[in-house]
């Protein structure tokens, strides 16, 4: 699970300016694969965000998703303010035009002179995987490795229903965020409005296992996961699975076993904005109720996510403390230690924010 620090010297890494991480923290998680756009969204206009305090705009040029700094390298723009137009995007300043590969394709005020090198784009790497747009600013190659970006169990699989749920921000940092996804004595408690049984608190014991990408945890119990109010559904005394699979740092999918053959999985994908926001992309994939709104999915989950957001954001300390000693833990929290233990066993020290 270690990740190596950059071979090259660090004063040559150019942190992004407001950075909210330790330069060694930053320079390790820059190395690692985010989602940063439902890829449903790219297309009509210039889509502007941020990941790990980096601004990126993100674009369509001649069927390539482009991903780049968001910022006219002509006079410092952003383009994101600016428009889409056949064959990429078009600065809100002086119409410089920018295609496929970041690259200048037409300068108004010159139309007739050959564009400088200095105008083009520089480019991150795009990948469409799960219904969102995945990126990684210091990348070893323009393509994933195997294993880089988090495999999701049955989303090709023809008898399950791929759902790309509309991302939200939280005001908090993803390795808290992550956290609160893996923690399983929450529920009755967080989640009291959505599938919470408030009557079934107790966490039976359950072990993790540590994998060549984070770690996997089975989770046995009798803690539902209908929507309170469904009414029909529920088995008496089903022993629910849970299966849990973390991709470290900030991404975990949640394999739930329901009665007989149905399965549901979503993926918890957060995505640094910075050490203080998260961005959480969450798709899912299931075999049952395929015919219902999936409008409905997006709303239910959404009461779900807003649950565990108003917890985020008001943890303290607001990092996540990888030093043992600074919280206090329970035998439920197993998931959560692991978790720490692995984050730490990357290189990273304790996510200050500064």
């Amino acid at each position: 699970m270690a990740t190596a620090l950059l071979e090259k010297p660090h004063d040559e890494i150019i942190l992004p300016r407001g950075c909210t991480f330790e330069p060694e923290d930053w320079a390790i998680l820059a190395r690692h694969w985010y989602p940063v756009a439902l890829a449903r969204e790219v297309g009509e206009a210039p889509i502007g965000t941020r990941l790990l305090d980096q601004g990126l705009v993100i674009y369509k040029a001649d069927g390539e998703v482009v991903v780049a700094p968001d910022i006219c390298p002509h006079r410092g723009v952003p383009l994101s303010l600016g428009t889409q137009a056949e064959g990429g995007v078009v600065c809100a300043y002086h119409g410089l035009r920018f295609g496929a590969g970041g690259r200048c394709t037409h300068v108004p005020a010159h139309p007739a002179k050959d564009i400088p090198a200095r105008l083009h784009l520089k480019t991150f790497p795009s990948v469409e995987r799960y219904g969102l747009i995945w990126t990684c600013l210091l990348p070893d190659a323009d393509e994933p490795a195997p294993g880089a970006i988090a495999s999701m169990p049955h989303w090709d699989e023809p008898a399950f229903q791929q759902i790309v749920c509309p991302w939200i921000d939280i005001n908090g940092f993803a390795g808290r965020q992550m956290e609160g996804f893996l923690d399983v004595a929450h529920f009755a408690f967080v989640h009291t409005d959505t599938f919470g049984d408030v009557n079934n608190a107790e966490v039976p014991a359950y072990k993790t296992k540590v994998t060549g990408y984070g770690f996997d945890a089975e989770y046995w119990s009798t803690v539902g996961n209908y929507p309170i109010g469904v009414e029909g559904k529920g088995v008496p005394d089903f022993d629910w699975l849970r299966h849990f699979r973390c991709h470290l740092p900030f991404t975990a999918t949640l394999e739930i076993h329901f009665p007989g053959e149905d399965r549901l999985v979503i993926m918890n994908a957060a995505s640094p904005v910075s050490a203080r926001v998260t961005r959480l992309f969450a798709p899912m994939a299931r075999n049952f109720d395929t015919d219902l709104p999936v409008q409905d999915v997006y709303d239910f989950n959404l009461r779900v996510f807003e649950e565990d957001k108003a917890i985020v954001e008001v943890q303290m300390p607001e990092c996540l403390p990888l030093d043992p000693m600074m919280e206090a833990h329970i035998p439920a929290d197993m998931s959560s230690m692991t978790y720490r233990r692995g984050l730490k066993a990357m290189g990273l020290s304790r996510f200050f924010i500064s």
